[in-house]
């Protein structure tokens, strides 16, 4: 909204300070849909979170409910039970898309273009500002190391430089439209150091060291704010003892103070009451306390900030100066969106039905897919398929319109394309045999310890042995009747996202047996895999010729992957998280710290250096990993300079050379060594990259300026350093296929 169309600041002061306590109190609660869905509601969601109808009529925001019909609906309801008719907020999980499902953040991470994403989660926002939804709780950049851990899925992977370039992308993409009435305000999450928990369990606890925190966790939290993110979600877990949702030195010293955001922190789901069962508070009138201490501003889903902001005001223990504080930074954000003018903004019936999934957006969707499919081989370039050859497409999501993961709160599986349906686009239909194959789990004990499933639905996902039998059955059959064979295997989409943490990372053993079955009958094979995260694949790559990492790959998911199959797009994708070798090398990432007996230049050999003795220390692709149809040769590093002053920059050139009769888009990745620090540097960090365009027979020139704060370190005083020394630059396709060229700072 054009500043006019807001409330003056001395005109929301007055605001303010009419408001009873009982109404500030209101504005820093956040209730689900739950409590909203009728005049009356229900009083089963009242009791059970132990809070009075009043304080539901005077809720600040509401969580999950979208839709433009719904949400006037509930805006007015809301309005009429407000003294002072104060509009709520909707705030929703928007985390890849709203209707027009993107692929998951693991796989926009992949595509190493953060421009593009921009423009993918601009889309997204304005789809759901039609739907009434104000606030998304993205981007979500959580450092992964760990393909354990669930949540991997959403992040965009294991480097702080990447993921800080795509949240400062993402934030901008949102945020861009909010002054035309669209657009979403940003929650940057989950503040901070969520990806580090422990055994990649999810809300298990995080300890680090403080340049471990600054160095390689905080960058792109301090990017999406950098970028303009008006709200932070507090993390779940605790880190070095504290838990964030009441850590003082996150969210008080560094984030309000060093920081200066004066924007919204909320708690992620339920987290101040679980300060009780961190242990760090003793009921929910001393976690209310310690929360809002550290100044975390809004209560979601839970009874704490309800029922006891005000016996803590009475007896003293927080002021009203604070509270004040508090309803000011929610009442500004309302204010910013200018709903005290306009409280449906930007909601439309109509705009809602014209823009979402229109062509437009499903173009888009098509072309974040192709650029995040990563190809992790091809052997005898059996890719890209022949159109004219007669096809096996097996596996259990072969026909499937499951591919938009588990976060995709919003989206229906119903709007997505499936794999079939895109290799109808090329194949005539006899020449296409599908066949399911087998299921995505065999096991159903797995399903019924998630708690998730009625016996009902886990009957659907788990056949019984004779469809199973049958499903086997046909898949061998239609892949003798072959010339070749796609097998599309991976994860269910309950095995991954929140509270998906695992120890097995394998494909199912009913998927790696039917896999094997097929194997013999001497077909060659390419492997597409859907999954919420990286895989091990050490035992399936030896039995297949090619293989496409597609993730869950969004709405128009089939048509992405097909274009890819035929040719008609150049695969560009390259990992942004490493594929293990064994899940015994879980946190798996490229830029460890170097050791003292590092397990290459070592003066001990053998036993006694860094190393498994069982299993290579490498993963089994690396971060940074992906091939393409093109064949890109790298040349010769150019250095402006092989001396340079502190603070000065130095300019880099490197030139590719497209041999092949492709066009390519080619990521050119650029890492450095620090030979000698105060403190340990890793053994390369990412510190720039560029996605260039390389027409097929021809030579482009990259250009790269290294700026003097990529030389830098952080000591354990969260301080950053630059040092004078010797550097290695490392530039190429990977975090390993590197050509180096050395340089000083003096």
């Amino acid at each position: 909204m054009e500043a006019g169309n807001r409330m003056k600041e001395n005109e929301l002061r007055s605001l303010l300070n009419d408001l009873s306590l009982e109404e500030k109190i209101g504005q820093l609660v956040q209730l689900s849909g739950e409590f909203f869905k009728a005049d009356d509601i229900s009083i089963g969601p009242q009791q059970k979170l132990g809070i009075t109808q009043r304080i539901v009529d005077l809720t600040g925001s509401i969580l999950n409910v979208a839709g433009a019909k719904v949400t006037m609906d509930i805006q007015k309801r809301q309005m009429e039970k407000q003294p002072h008719h104060i509009p709520v907020l909707f705030m929703s999980d928007v985390i890849y898309g709203y209707k027009t499902i993107y692929p998951i953040p693991l796989g926009l991470g992949a595509t190493w273009n953060p421009e593009l994403i921009k423009k993918a989660f601009n889309t997204a926002a304005n789809e759901a500002a039609a739907a009434g939804n104000h606030v998304t709780f993205a981007p979500m950049v959580d450092v992964a190391h760990d393909a354990r851990w669930g949540r991997v899925l959403e992040s965009p992977g294991e480097d702080p430089f990447l993921n800080a370039s795509f949240a400062k992308n993402m934030v901008e993409g949102l945020q861009e439209d909010l002054v035309t009435g669209e657009g979403q305000i940003a929650c940057v999450k989950h503040f901070a150091a969520y990806g580090a928990v422990e055994a990649g369990r999810e809300y298990n606890t995080v300890d680090m060291s403080q340049s471990n925190l600054f160095q390689n966790y905080l960058p792109p939290y301090k990017a999406a704010l950098d970028a303009g993110a008006k709200i932070v979600m507090t993390a779940l877990n605790s880190l070095n003892g504290v838990p964030v949702t009441a850590n003082k030195e996150i969210l008080v010293d560094l984030l309000r103070k060093k920081w200066g955001f004066d924007g919204v922190v909320i708690s992620d789901y339920a987290s101040i009451y679980e300060l009780i069962k961190h242990g760090f508070a003793s009921d929910e009138l001393d976690a209310s306390q310690k929360a809002f201490a550290a100044t975390v501003d809004i209560d979601m889903k839970s009874s704490c900030y309800a029922n006891n902001l005000e016996p803590l005001l009475k007896s003293g223990r927080i002021s009203e100066e604070k509270i004040n504080k508090a309803t000011w930074r929610v009442l500004s954000i309302k204010n910013e969106l200018g709903l005290f003018e306009d409280p449906f903004r930007g909601i439309s019936v109509e705009k809602e039905k014209k823009r979402i999934l229109s062509r437009g957006e499903r173009l888009l969707a098509r072309r974040v897919s192709e650029e995040s499919i990563v190809m992790l081989k091809n052997k005898d370039n059996i890719l890209p398929l022949n159109s004219s050859l007669k096809i096996a497409l097996i596996g259990p999501y072969s026909d499937s319109q499951e591919l938009l993961g588990m976060w995709a709160v919003h989206g229906n599986s119903k709007d997505t394309v499936s794999i079939k349906q895109g290799f109808e686009q090329y194949v005539e239909k006899e020449n296409l045999l599908v066949a399911k194959g087998t299921d995505l789990i065999d096991d159903s004990k797995i399903l019924r310890e998630m708690n998730f499933l009625s016996e009902e639905q886990i009957e659907k996902i788990v056949s019984s042995e004779s469809v199973r039998k049958s499903n086997e059955k046909k898949a061998i059959d239609v892949a003798t009747k072959s010339d070749i064979v796609v097998m599309v295997l991976g994860e269910h989409t309950l095995e991954s996202g929140e509270a998906g943490s695992k120890t097995n990372l394998h494909l199912s053993k009913n998927q790696r047996l039917l896999l094997k079955k097929i194997s013999k009958l001497g077909k060659k094979i390419v492997l597409v895999v859907i999954s919420g995260r990286p895989l091990v694949l050490t035992d399936v790559e030896p039995e297949v010729d090619a293989i496409l990492e597609a993730w869950f790959p969004g709405t128009e998911g089939g048509n992405a992957i097909a274009n890819i199959v035929f040719g008609k797009a150049n695969p560009s994708g390259r990992l942004s998280m490493s594929f293990p070798y064994d899940e015994g090398q879980e946190p798996l990432y490229y830029n460890q710290l170097v050791t003292g007996r590092p397990i290459n230049k070592s003066q001990h050999v053998g036993r006694y250096v860094s190393k498994y003795i069982d299993n290579p220390n490498a993963p089994l692709y690396p971060f940074g990993y992906g091939l393409s149809y093109s064949q890109i040769e790298y040349g010769e590093i150019v250095l402006e300079k092989n001396k340079i002053k502190l603070g000065e920059d130095l300019r880099v050139q490197i030139e590719l050379f497209n041999n092949s009769a492709y066009d390519s888009l080619e990521t050119v990745q650029v890492y450095l060594n620090d030979k000698v620090a105060s403190v340990v540097q890793p053994e390369k960090k990412l510190i720039d990259f560029k996605k260039v365009h390389v027409n097929a027979k021809s030579r482009v020139t990259v250009d790269f300026t290294i700026k003097p704060n990529s030389l830098s370190f952080f000591n354990n005083n969260g301080e950053r350093l630059i040092e004078k020394g010797a550097f290695t630059l490392l530039v190429g396709r990977n975090s390993v296929d590197l050509a180096e060229k050395n340089f000083e700072v003096f």
